[in-house]
C-alpha cells in the first residue's frame, strides 16, 4: 500500500541548512544594527505618538496662544531663513570655485562656524549681544557715545537674530554641497561660451542653473526638513524669550516639559508632520527620477 505525502506534510529544512554562510553572517552583523535602530528610532517615535494620542492635547494646543506665535515662527523661520541660505549659498559657491590660493585658506575659515560645535557658538554671539557687556554694544558706545539696543528683548529682532545664526552655522555646508555641483559641470560647455562672447549671467542662466536646478531644490528641500527640527538657533539664542514670543514647533516642546505637560510636548511636534511629511514625499520623489 503506498502513501503519498503532500508538500505541507515534509518538514522544512532548518533555517541554518536554507542560507548560505555569507547570508547567515550578514544577519549576524546587520542584528546589532536593527536592534540599535529599534531602541532609538522606532521605540522613542512611537511612545511619543502614543503620548499625543488624545484629541484633548490638540485642542488645548489651539487655545494657546504661544502655540499659534510658534506656527507663525516657524513658518516665518522657514521661509526666510532657507531662501536666504539657499541663495547666499549659491552664490558663494561660484565665488570658492575660483583658483586663487587666498579664497582657499579664506574657505577653511568660512568652514569653521559648521564645523565648531553649536552651543560654543551659539553661546558666544549671544554674549556679543548682551546689552551691557557685549562686545557690539561696547563698539557702538565707543564710537558714538550712545547705548546699544537691547538686541533679544524686541521679539521682531530676537527672531531675526536667531534667523541669522541659523543661516551663518549651516551656509558653509549647502555652500560645500553647491560647490561640488558646480564642479560636476564640463568646463568645455563654459569655454564654448565665453568663445560665443556669452556674459557671466548668460552662462549663470544657460549653463549653470539648468545644470544644479534639481540639486538646490533637492537640497532646499533637505534644508526644510532639518530646519524644522533645528532648535539650538532659536533656543541657544533667545530661549523662546522675550515673553515666550520667539518659540518655533521645535523649541515649544521644551517649553511644555518645562511646565511638566509632556502631552503637550509631544502633540506641539507631532503637529510638525504635516509639514515634514509632504516635504519628505517630495524630496524622495525628485531623487527617484
Amino acid at each position: 500500500m503506498a502513501i503519498t505525502l503532500s508538500a505541507s506534510d515534509v518538514p522544512a529544512a532548518p533555517l541554518s541548512a536554507r542560507l548560505s554562510p555569507p547570508q547567515v553572517w550578514g544577519i549576524v552583523l546587520l542584528a546589532p544594527y536593527v536592534l540599535v535602530f529599534l531602541a532609538f528610532v522606532v521605540y522613542p517615535v512611537g511612545y511619543g505618538l502614543w503620548l499625543a494620542r488624545q484629541p484633548s492635547s490638540y485642542v488645548a494646543l489651539t487655545h494657546d496662544p504661544i502655540f499659534a506665535r510658534a506656527a507663525v515662527n516657524t513658518l516665518i523661520f522657514l521661509v526666510i531663513g532657507i531662501n536666504i541660505k539657499m541663495l547666499i549659498a549659491l552664490f558663494l559657491s561660484g565665488f570658492f570655485v575660483v583658483q586663487r590660493s587666498w579664497i582657499k585658506w579664506l574657505s577653511v575659515l568660512f568652514i569653521l562656524p559648521w564645523a565648531v560645535p553649536s552651543i560654543p557658538t551659539i553661546l558666544s554671539v549671544r554674549f556679543m549681544l548682551n546689552p551691557e557687556w557685549g562686545v557690539i554694544n561696547t563698539l557702538i558706545f565707543k564710537f558714538t557715545g550712545e547705548d546699544g539696543p537691547n538686541w533679544l528683548n524686541d521679539p521682531a529682532v530676537a527672531l531675526a537674530m536667531a534667523i541669522g545664526v541659523h543661516i551663518w552655522k549651516s551656509l558653509p555646508f549647502w555652500t560645500l554641497i553647491l560647490i561640488t555641483g558646480r564642479l560636476a559641470i564640463p568646463h568645455d560647455l563654459f569655454e564654448a561660451a565665453e568663445v560665443d562672447g556669452a556674459t557671466w549671467w548668460q552662462k549663470f542662466r544657460f549653463i549653470t542653473w539648468p545644470s544644479m536646478q534639481t540639486l538646490y531644490v533637492t537640497c532646499t528641500l533637505l534644508s526644510m526638513i532639518w530646519t524644522l527640527g533645528d532648535f539650538n538657533s532659536v533656543y541657544l539664542l533667545t530661549g523662546g524669550g522675550p515673553a515666550d514670543l520667539t518659540h518655533v514647533l521645535a523649541t515649544l516642546g521644551i517649553r511644555y516639559l518645562r511646565l511638566d505637560q509632556l502631552n503637550l510636548a509631544m502633540a506641539s511636534i507631532v503637529c510638525a508632520l504635516p509639514l515634514v511629511l509632504p516635504l519628505v514625499y517630495f524630496m524622495m520623489k525628485r531623487l527617484s527620477r
